[in-house]
């Protein structure tokens, strides 16, 4: 069944042909550090920089990082580090090491690689827009740092003026480049097509991509806390709305960012382990993944927030009023803050590159996961046809640019949110409960903790199993309940998208989520055994989950 997993170049790995105990002749970290920071190379990207901010702002600011920095705590870390005991353990990618585990549900392993080839259709249009923002940089003044262009509405403002409008906005909030997201220029598509052959020709990942984001995120900050207006942006952040905490969308979208910034549930993570050296102490790796990551984020938000106080101060209006949401929020408020820093345009391209490696960087785990995927099941016959894994590779790129060509056109950004909610919100709570279910209920908690002591000689401490058996199953199956009763359809700031839209939506959702029930499907006609056999077999072992800890 399993032909051997691939290496993955794009990654950077340093890969070993060393011996390790369960499979001679399998590839391994050359060094372990190599696996931690792919890890958080992997985990630290767009989401942080982009989804963690809009969902905060949406989400009532203070009110999001209640519920966010519990679900890490009782959700993200855990179920990250059982995520890294499976890989580890089975030596397998997503589809195969969760087929392994748990035949019943090892749709959910092709349920992680559809979701991530879904999300490259999309996500690689934020780079787009990076990129289409980085080369419009290389000029003085930049295009948002004031309002004498053509393309700016009379309510613009870029001085600050206490009887301002509280209709106006700033430069940065409808600059040319950002209008053409609205419009059906051939600028953006064929910068989308610049960045799927930059995605296939791209293998090299300097190291300096790990600290490169933090000196530029600490440059900004420092200018931002200067600004007049910076402090209410922050007080914003950090003091929580309590009663925001009473609805459920806040919740949700905080266990989703979770998910989406870690990477649970896209399978990347769960392939990376599995070229672990077998022994590896993997607890010191979730830990230094899930809190970089966090960290991170929150770091993104103090940028981000007091450069929305700054905004709110130029506009005369509250930071909750401010006309920014949805993914164009980035493009709004960072350049905001470049155009009051000295050598203004040195800032904003430095800043886009890094917002480009970021992607990048995401991009090529998501379509590694695809192309791992499909080398793992049909290497031979794929190999015979392409004669190289790079065409492979290419053939990919082609066809998630092909798909996301919709975003680039007059409604694309609304067929951009449209896939964000359903493929990064709605699928993902989907996946993650059947994952938990396969992994932590079928295969089992004991089954897990003996992995681990046979790895490295220590079974998990109370914490994890308390969070596996009982706290992140209750948590997702209440959230993933109630976000069925009191679903919310997708919106684009004002605009709430209508029943057929909606559709639509649920059909993307679908893409990923059919494959669990099929995969179950597939299982119960090819296992020995009547079907009615084989569902009271596995419905047996279902109801009796093992209920004591130790």
């Amino acid at each position: 069944f399993l032909k051997g997993e691939q290496k993955d170049p794009t990654l950077e790995m340093e890969l070993d042909q060393g011996t390790v105990d369960q499979e001679p002749g399998r590839a391994t970290w050359k060094r372990q550090i190599e696996f931690t920071l792919a890890g958080i190379g992997c985990a630290v990207g767009l989401g942080n920089i982009w989804r963690f901010p809009y969902l905060c702002y949406r989400s009532g600011g203070g009110a999001f990082l209640v519920p966010y920095l519990l679900m890490l705590l009782v959700m993200g870390i855990p179920l990250l580090y059982m995520e890294l005991i499976l890989g580890q353990y089975m030596r397998r990618g997503p589809v195969h090491a969760l087929a392994k585990a748990c035949p019943l549900l090892k749709g959910v392993g092709l349920a992680t690689v559809a979701i991530s080839f879904i999300m490259c259709t999309y996500y690689n249009i934020i780079i787009t827009w990076g990129l289409y923002y980085l080369f419009s940089s290389f000029q003085s003044p930049l295009p948002w740092q004031s309002c004498n262009n053509t393309w700016n509405t009379p309510n613009c403002t870029d001085r600050i003026n206490p009887n301002t409008s509280s209709h106006s906005s700033t430069a940065s909030q409808h600059p040319e480049p950002y209008s053409s997201m609205y419009t059906p220029r051939c600028t953006v598509f064929i910068w989308t097509v610049k960045l799927k052959l930059l995605i296939w020709l791209y293998t090299l990942v300097v190291y300096f991509t790990a600290l490169f984001p933090y000196v530029i995120l600490l440059a900004l900050l420092i200018n931002n806390v200067q600004l007049p207006g910076a402090m209410e942006g922050i007080r914003f952040f950090i003091v929580p709305n309590w009663e925001k905490l009473l609805e459920l969308e806040v919740w949700v979208n905080a266990a989703a960012q979770i998910f989406n910034s870690i990477g649970i549930g896209f399978g990347s993570l769960m392939a990376m382990s599995s070229y672990n050296n077998f022994n590896n102490n993997i607890l010191k790796d979730t830990l230094a993944i899930s809190i970089t990551n966090s960290l991170t984020s929150i770091l993104a938000g103090f940028v981000i927030f007091s450069a929305f106080g700054y905004m709110s101060h130029l506009q005369n209006i509250p930071v909750s009023e401010l006309a920014v949401d949805g993914p164009g929020l980035v493009f709004v408020v960072y350049p905001q803050a470049f155009a009051t820093m000295p050598v203004a345009p040195l800032w904003a391209i430095l800043f886009f590159f890094m917002l480009l490696c970021l992607g990048l960087d995401s991009q090529f785990a998501m379509v590694e996961v695809m192309v791992t995927s499909l080398m793992d099941e049909f290497g031979g016959p794929l190999m015979k046809f392409l004669r190289h894994k790079e065409m492979l590779v290419l053939a990919v790129c082609s066809t998630a640019f092909l798909l996301g060509i919709p975003h680039v056109m007059q409604v694309g950004i609304y067929v951009f949110q449209l896939m964000d909610h359903y493929t990064a919100i709605v699928s993902l709570m989907f996946l993650a409960f059947f994952e938990v279910l396969a992994i932590c209920g079928l295969y089992g908690v004991r089954r897990l903790s003996a992995n681990l002591k046979e790895m490295t000689g220590n079974r998990p401490n109370i914490f994890f199993k308390v969070c596996w058996m009982f706290v992140a199953p209750l948590l997702i199956t209440i959230i993933l309940v109630f976000t069925i009763i009191q679903f919310k359809p997708a919106r684009y700031e004002d605009y709430v998208y209508p029943p057929w839209a909606q559709g639509i939506g649920w059909v993307i959702a679908m893409a990923s989520i059919i494959w669990i029930p099929l995969g179950a499907l597939h299982t119960l006609w090819v296992l020995p055994g009547s079907f009615t056999e084989v569902l009271y077999y596995y419905t047996s072992i279902s109801l009796s989950l093992p209920i004591a800890l130790f």
